[in-house]
C-alpha cells in the first residue's frame, strides 16, 4: 500500500497489509510492481503522481485525496483491466464550502478594495452589496455543492436554486437537470461552479452561460478553471457586465502578465479551496477506512470508474 502519509501517522490501519510512504519523491519506496493500493500524493503535478503507474502491474485501486480525478484518470487507460479508480468524496466539502463562501461575502462587500485602501493609508467607505435577499445558483450540486447550500443557510438568501446532472429531489428542494441552465441563470446573482470537469463541463461557462447572466451578477469558481472559458469570461468582467471570484483558473497557474490578474471586478485566489487544516484528519480517516474495506474484501466507497 503505497500512502502518501506516513502511515505511522494514521491510526488504526490494517495491520494485515504492508505499507509505504510516497509523496512523490525522486525515489520510489518499495518495487512499483509490488503496489497493489495506490494513494496519489496530494497537490502534486500530474507527471508526478502518474510516474509509478506504468511499473505497477499488479495494481487493483489508485485512490485521490481530491474530488476532481482529472489529473489521474487519462493515464489509467494504460493500466491493466479490473483497477479500480475511487476519489475523496467528502474530504474537502468543509474546506471548499467555507472558500466559496468566503470568495463571495469578500467580492460582495468589497474586501479587496479595503485591503488596498489600508495598504495605501485610505478610508475607502461606501455602499455595498449583501449577500442577504440575494439568489445563489449551485451548479454541480454534489456533496460540495451541499455543504456550500449549509453554509448559506444563516444568510438570508431570497432563493438557493440547485444544478446537476441528472434530476432529484432533497430535502431542501429540487434539484435541476443542467438542461434548465438557460432558465435558471438570468433569475440568479451568485452562480457557484463546483462541477467536476469532464469532456461535458469543459467550457460549460462559455459566452452562451455567460450570456445569460443577469448585469452584475457574480460568477464564483471553486471546481477547475477548464469549466469556464477564459476569453468569454474575460471579456464580460473587461465591459464591466460580470464579476467573478476564482480559485481556481484556465490556465494554471495563472502566468505573470495574464490579462485575467487586472480584469475588473475580479477576485483570485490560488487553488486553496482544499489544503486547510481540515485536509488532513478527513484524508486519514478516508484512507483508514479505504483500507478496511480492501483488507476485508468488501466494497470500495466513493469508486468513480474501472479500468477495462
Amino acid at each position: 500500500m503505497w500512502l502518501p502519509i506516513p502511515p505511522e501517522e494514521i491510526d488504526g490501519l490494517p495491520d494485515t497489509l504492508e505499507y509505504a510512504h510516497w509523496d512523490g519523491g525522486e525515489d520510489f519506496p518499495t518495487d512499483p510492481a509490488r503496489c497493489a493500493f495506490y494513494c496519489v500524493p496530494y497537490m502534486k503535478p500530474p507527471q508526478v503522481c502518474t510516474r509509478p503507474l506504468p511499473a505497477m502491474t499488479n495494481l487493483r485501486v489508485v485512490q485521490t485525496l481530491t474530488a476532481g480525478i482529472d489529473h489521474i484518470k487519462p493515464a489509467l487507460a494504460d493500466l491493466a483491466p479490473g483497477v479500480r479508480l475511487c476519489n475523496a468524496r467528502g474530504v474537502h466539502d468543509a474546506s471548499t464550502a467555507e472558500l466559496a463562501l468566503t470568495l463571495i461575502l469578500a467580492s460582495l462587500r468589497g474586501v479587496p478594495d479595503f485591503v488596498r485602501g489600508q495598504d495605501a493609508e485610505e478610508w475607502r467607505s461606501g455602499f455595498r452589496p449583501a449577500l442577504a435577499d440575494k439568489s445563489v445558483l449551485i451548479v454541480g450540486y454534489g456533496a460540495i455543492g451541499s455543504a456550500i447550500e449549509d453554509r448559506l443557510v444563516p444568510f438570508e438568501c431570497e432563493r438557493v436554486a440547485r444544478v446537476a446532472r441528472s434530476p432529484r429531489t432533497t430535502e431542501r428542494g429540487p434539484v435541476h437537470p443542467i438542461d434548465e441552465l438557460p432558465r435558471l441563470l438570468p433569475e440568479a446573482d451568485v452562480v457557484v461552479l463546483v462541477t467536476p470537469l469532464t469532456e461535458a463541463t469543459r467550457g460549460l461557462a462559455g459566452t452562451e452561460f455567460l450570456s445569460r447572466m443577469k448585469d452584475g451578477a457574480l460568477l464564483v469558481n471553486v471546481s477547475r478553471g477548464g469549466v469556464v472559458d477564459t476569453k468569454a469570461l474575460l471579456t464580460e468582467l473587461e465591459s464591466g457586465r460580470l464579476r467573478a471570484a476564482l480559485d481556481v483558473t484556465d490556465p494554471e497557474p495563472l502566468p505573470v502578465g495574464h490579462p485575467l490578474w487586472h480584469a475588473p471586478g475580479v477576485l483570485i485566489s490560488p487553488h486553496v479551496g482544499g489544503p486547510t487544516s481540515a485536509f488532513l484528519p478527513r484524508a486519514k480517516r478516508l484512507l483508514r477506512n479505504q483500507l478496511h474495506r480492501y483488507a476485508r474484501g468488501e466494497s470500495l466507497a466513493h469508486l468513480v470508474a474501472t479500468t477495462g
